[in-house]
């Protein structure tokens, strides 16, 4: 349930990329919670929530690095203008 509210949302929004970003983060949080029942049920290590964390870490930062580039080159984060950014 909370895996497809974070979709609609990234779907629904895409004006702002602060918004996109933010609704990507929702769903990773959705999946993270997936991943902890699912290990959970079959007694596994917990290595692989540790690894998932780092990741979402990196794609947040990545995140956020476009977002600051943009703002300080356009002035704006509208979604739009990242097609400017394209090389």
């Amino acid at each position: 349930m909370l895996f497809i509210m974070g979709v609609v949302i990234f779907v629904l929004n895409r004006k702002h990329l602060l918004s996109m970003l933010l609704s990507l983060e929702y769903i990773v949080l959705s999946l993270f919670f997936l991943l902890f029942i699912y290990l959970n049920m079959l007694s596994c290590e917990n290595f692989f929530m540790l690894m998932f964390l780092v990741f979402s870490v990196c794609e947040g930062v990545l995140g956020l690095s476009v977002l600051v580039s943009m703002i300080r080159t356009h002035g704006n984060d509208y979604f739009q203008s990242l097609n400017i950014l394209q090389c």
